[in-house]
């Protein structure tokens, strides 16, 4: 049974988080999740449907709970010189990604911005919900009151992906990472796991929210990160000004690579010469790959089409541009519900994971950002497959080892070399099951 607070304690706390409006929620502060009864044990709790330390995995272990503290220092510092920025830790333009960065009308008397990116950053104002929360009520019942659902794929996918990637409101613009800040590769499932992730998937966590899996995660994380790509390429704000344009938009391996290196092979997904820089398409790729899988075969051959077509017209026309990444946002979306409603299956779980080895072997995206991606990709499909028992543990042990192999071949985007991630691959492809 999950331990429950005092009454008299929950009426406390009732009385400080009184709910705002549904739609501007009071944020009360990672403290008001950090009590021992609550979520701050400092071991999992045995006999708790919930582990309860999850403030603690936040707090120690977690990169989220240190986003405002780096803000200060010397490389923070350097790159908001370079930008002109007096203080990055008050600064909005940092502070909007780096720190629950909400009005000072919605902070609650605990609220402190120096806390990071703390619970209500995901899990949404807790104003609203903290009650039916404190009382044991269903997941569901939370979800209801204002609780924002990260169980669910697309709407993890959703909040992740605001940062991560960003949008109107947001966005590591070229200017931010050439100022220094680093590049922001990003793909759900593996960044839920390395988060790390501050729940378990043991029986309770099934029955309150359903049997996660990670190639569904993985997919749909996938779709919802082109669709927002199309966006970001289809914002006014990134059409190209004389011969300036977003270059964030872009592959950044396509200049920043060695010269020693042998990056340019030929590229089925671009149709580009040498020479050439190219719009960031490693998921567009793996998305491909899923649709290819799963959705009827138009869907698929239509994505191809338009891929190609956009990476043609971002050498030629702008508005040739919008109206290709218009045609593959409308793609990306329709294979949301497609992918949200597929069951992956062992045979699924295989056959991607061929299809994505065989992306690379034949040759093609053999770039830095493509062979990332792939990586991630077959992360995801090993994790599903030890998840849900799709391989004994000696096979698993196997592709994790190998898997090891790959995540090193890509560790350094400086010192990436495509044919030492080949042999990798193809390390990993004799451990997959046929």
């Amino acid at each position: 049974m999950m331990r429950f607070l005092p009454a008299a304690l929950v009426a406390a706390l009732l009385a400080v988080a009184a709910p705002a409006l549904a739609d501007d929620p009071i944020h009360l502060g990672v403290q008001s999740c950090a009590g021992n009864n609550c979520h701050g044990a400092v071991q999992p709790i045995g006999n708790s449907r919930v582990p309860q330390n999850e403030y603690f995995t936040w707090s120690q272990k977690d990169k989220h709970a240190q986003a405002y503290t780096v803000l200060s220092n010397d490389r923070s510092k350097r790159i908001a010189k370079n930008l002109g920025i007096e203080d990055a830790t008050k600064a909005s333009l940092c502070l909007d990604c780096h720190a629950d960065n909400v009005p000072s009308a919605q902070q609650g008397p605990q609220f402190q911005i120096s806390d990071g990116v703390g619970c209500e950053s995901c899990h949404g104002g807790a104003s609203p919900w903290l009650g039916p929360h404190l009382t044991g009520e269903s997941h569901a019942a939370n979800i209801k009151a204002g609780l924002y659902p990260t169980d669910q794929p697309l709407a993890r996918a959703e909040r992740c992906l605001s940062c991560h990637l960003g949008g109107d409101k947001k966005f590591v613009a070229h200017k931010i990472m050439g100022a220094g800040h680093p590049p922001m590769p990003f793909e759900l499932d593996t960044y839920t796991a390395i988060q790390p992730a501050h729940f378990v998937v043991n029986q309770s966590y099934v029955e309150r929210k359903g049997r996660p899996n990670d190639i569904q995660i993985w997919a749909t994380g996938l779709a919802d990160d082109v669709k927002k790509r199309m966006d970001l390429i289809l914002d006014p704000a990134h059409a190209p000004k004389g011969v300036d344009f977003e270059l964030s938009l872009f592959d950044c391996q396509s200049c920043h690579h060695s010269m020693k290196d042998l990056q340019w092979r030929a590229r089925t997904t671009t149709g580009l010469p040498p020479g050439r820089i190219k719009l960031y398409d490693a998921t567009s790729v793996m998305l491909l790959i899923v649709a290819t899988r799963i959705a009827p075969p138009e869907v698929g051959k239509s994505l191809v089409d338009h891929m190609l077509a956009l990476h043609k017209a971002s050498g030629e026309n702008w508005d040739a541009v919008k109206r290709e990444a218009t045609a593959i946002r409308e793609l990306a979306d329709k294979l949301v519900p497609i992918i949200t409603a597929h069951d992956f299956t062992k045979e699924d779980a295989i056959g991607l994971g061929h299809t994505v080895v065989v992306s690379a072997l034949d040759g093609n995206d053999l770039d830095y950002s493509g062979a990332q991606q792939q990586v991630m990709a077959l992360g995801s499909i090993v994790a599903a497959m030890k998840q849900l028992g799709y391989a004994d543990d000696k096979v698993i042990a196997a592709l994790n080892q190998a898997l090891g192999g790959l995540y090193d071949a890509v560790a350094d985007d400086q010192k990436y070399d495509p044919d030492a991630y080949l042999r990798a691959l193809k390390a990993f492809n004799d451990k997959l099951p046929s």
